[in-house]
């Protein structure tokens, strides 16, 4: 019975409530009789179709108490197909009520075969709707590489999908350790050049007497050392990306070479005569200020102009509410498997404690905490003190004062929360949070969320 689908018949008629309760067997009959218990079936049961008599207590022969409930019942559940139920004299009311959004309206004495067949459509049509629905939010995960629950990198995954198709040169900003390389990856993965050279040279890692050659190449004897031709790292990504990642340390002397470089899409090797045209997609990024940079007088003004086409700003893990628990689990599973070690989870202190703290370090610094964890965890579950964390106790000062954003903003935190420590089980998320499916899922749409 409780597999089957659930069709709400909201019909105040004793008679035609029993006669509507066994004319239906392919689905699971929830009968209400009045607005208040049609709602309270709506909210527990969240039927994808739905028949309502017009003629509602407490005044039948007006539509209006019927009008009523099914603009409620749209405003709860918009996509649930309402088939309204009419006298034969009331047609009026019943064009009425599919201007207002019903999917169908059917006149009495009912023939219930004819029901039965407008009933089964509303079913049909609705599985093909949600079908569609998981086919666009499978389309429209977060990116390869980059695991994220949470609104703002979603909204982040979907402006790189528009940005990855063009040639526009990116500059990804964002804090040490929040992915700006993979990042990078993801939008050449995506882009046209997939198929070509990605290559990255990260200015701060590199001493910036060799930087120069490491970029543009050279010719045999263009120096001391220099004994046969070498490509630069530009050269390599022709046809590719070329990522100058932490492009805030790029020293002064050489951001005029790669201003021209930028400008013309042609290099000389050191030692070289001939300008070398090249073709590839230019991506940089860099943790610090850049307009500070500026200020200081250690970074071009007209190379930052060169080099931000497209600005994406990357949020701390701080920021990104219900991603730490997530990519934790990620990396628990990787790195278990990688040091053949059986272990099965976090301990609930230890859940509670990675999504406290503040993670300065962010997502390099959570995936070195995971990794240590489970090369020395002795139990099977991993434990605050495995991962060497204690649980922040300072209140969230930065909520807001009024009481209705308050408990918006802690029921999304805790609905991301549940679905992140349930593995995206709905069922278990739901008991987490103590409320039934059905009220999850009237949350996720409340609130916008994606549940799986």
């Amino acid at each position: 019975m409780d597999d089957k689908q659930v069709l709400l018949v909201v019909e105040d008629d004793l008679g035609l409530q029993k006669q509507f309760k066994w004319s239906f067997p392919a689905y699971q009959v929830v009968i209400a009789a009045d607005r208040e218990s049609a709602i309270d079936a709506l909210r527990r049961y969240m039927p994808s179709v739905v028949t309502l008599d017009l003629g509602l207590p407490p005044d039948p022969a007006n539509a209006s108490e019927g009008l009523a409930t099914l603009k409620e019942i749209l405003e709860l559940a918009p996509k649930t197909k309402v088939i309204v139920v009419t006298g034969n004299d009331d047609r009026e009311n019943a064009i009425k009520a599919v201007a207002m959004g019903a999917y169908d309206f059917y006149q009495k004495p009912a023939d219930i075969d004819v029901l039965n067949l407008i009933v089964s459509r509303a079913f049909q049509l609705s599985a093909l709707e949600q079908e569609n629905i998981k086919l666009q939010q499978q389309t429209s995960e977060p990116l390869s590489g980059i695991i994220a629950v949470s609104e703002n990198m979603q909204k982040l995954s979907r402006m790189i999908e528009k940005i990855a198709p063009s040639s526009i040169t990116t500059l990804l900003l964002g804090e040490s350790g929040t992915g700006k390389e993979v990042l990078a990856r993801a939008i050449h993965g995506l882009s046209p050049r997939s198929g070509k050279p990605f290559v990255a040279v990260n200015c701060a890692a590199i001493p910036e007497t060799l930087l120069e050659s490491e970029l543009f190449g050279y010719e045999k004897g263009a120096f001391t050392g220099a004994a046969k031709q070498t490509i630069g790292k530009i050269e390599y990504a022709q046809g590719g990306t070329f990522f100058l990642d932490e492009i805030g340390d790029l020293p002064f002397s050489l951001q005029a070479k790669l201003l021209r470089f930028i400008q013309e899409r042609v290099i000389e090797r050191l030692g070289g005569r001939g300008e070398i045209p090249i073709d590839v997609r230019i991506i940089c990024a860099t943790h610090k200020n850049v307009q500070d940079l500026i200020d200081a007088g250690s970074f071009r003004e007209d190379l930052y102009y060169r080099i931000s086409e497209m600005v994406v700003n990357i949020p701390a893990l701080r920021e990104r509410e219900g991603d730490a628990i997530v990519i934790a689990k990620a990396f628990l599973n990787r790195y278990s498997e990688q040091e053949s070690r059986d272990i099965k989870g976090f301990t609930t202190e230890a859940q509670h404690g990675i999504e406290a703290y503040s993670w300065p370090g962010n997502i390099r610094q959570l995936e070195n905490k995971i990794k240590r964890a489970v090369v020395m965890a002795d139990d099977v579950y991993i434990g605050l003190e495995d991962l060497a964390l204690q649980a922040a106790t300072d209140e969230d000062s930065s909520l807001p004062l009024n009481l209705k954003l308050v408990r918006e903003h802690a029921e999304t935190i805790a609905i991301k929360r549940a679905l992140a420590h349930a593995d995206n089980n709905v069922s278990n998320a739901a008991k987490l949070l103590g409320v039934t499916r059905p009220t999850l899922y009237t949350l996720f749409k409340k609130y916008g969320i994606e549940g799986h």
